[in-house]
């Protein structure tokens, strides 16, 4: 799959990692050395950045764009896990000990994209090792956790209606940019299942549905649905 490196000056990369929320604690001389072990590159959708259990010596951060998370069966069938949208972390944080990256998943980009490549091992001892973005970095790995825990909810503890409902609470806008074929895969459930929860969301006035896209209504009686 083509990539290309597309932005190399220094003043370029800085002025990106300034306008994150992610390193907006940092003052000048820490973002001059971020971007000084840091590159930017564009990427083409379909590109797999990474598979599972591979290691990996750079901190990946997507700028903007759009990426997946899914492993595969011993069967070759994928198993979505999570969507992973910009100005976030795409390394999966499992050691913090570690001077490597592990991959637990693999992750495909859906979307052009572009990344933020920083060399962890440096990252690791100017940043993490100083106490600096440590309040930043140990979100995103909770963020994730809960990502991984909603995972776990939604495939072992859940029922149809409590899988939509959280979908449709979570991550409305991927329901509806999403084929119905397509959620059904992700979440496990036949396309028939699919269109009778949201028919009986309807009907429930919980959700409603004009030309195809979803709209929540009730927004605290979809929780209930999952929370119960």
């Amino acid at each position: 799959m083509y990539r290309s490196r597309i932005i190399s000056s220094i003043l370029s990369i800085k002025s990106i990692i300034k306008s994150l929320d992610f390193f907006s604690t940092l003052n000048d001389k820490d973002v001059d050395l971020l971007a000084s072990i840091s590159s930017i590159n564009s990427y083409d959708k379909d590109y797999i950045l990474h598979y599972e259990k591979k290691e990996s010596n750079n901190l990946l951060f997507l700028i903007d764009g759009l990426a997946k998370a899914y492993k595969i069966d011993k069967h070759d069938n994928e198993i979505f896990l999570y969507y992973i949208y910009k100005e976030t972390i795409l390394s999966e944080i499992s050691d913090i000990t570690s001077n490597t990256l592990y991959s637990f998943s693999n992750i495909v980009l859906l979307e052009d994209s572009h990344i933020l490549t920083i060399d962890y091992q440096q990252f690791k001892n100017h940043f993490l090792n100083k106490h600096i973005l440590c309040l930043a970095f140990i979100n995103e790995v909770i963020l994730r956790s809960q990502k991984l825990q909603s995972l776990i909810s939604r495939e072992f503890i859940f029922d149809s209606v409590a899988k939509v409902a959280m979908m449709l609470n979570s991550d409305l806008d991927m329901f509806n940019k999403l084929k119905r074929h397509d959620i059904s895969l992700i979440l496990h459930i036949q396309p028939a299942t699919l269109s009778r929860v949201l028919n009986r969301l309807k009907r429930n006035e919980i959700i409603d549905i004009i030309h195809g896209n979803v709209t929540v209504l009730n927004s605290s009686a979809l929780t209930e649905i999952y929370e119960e």
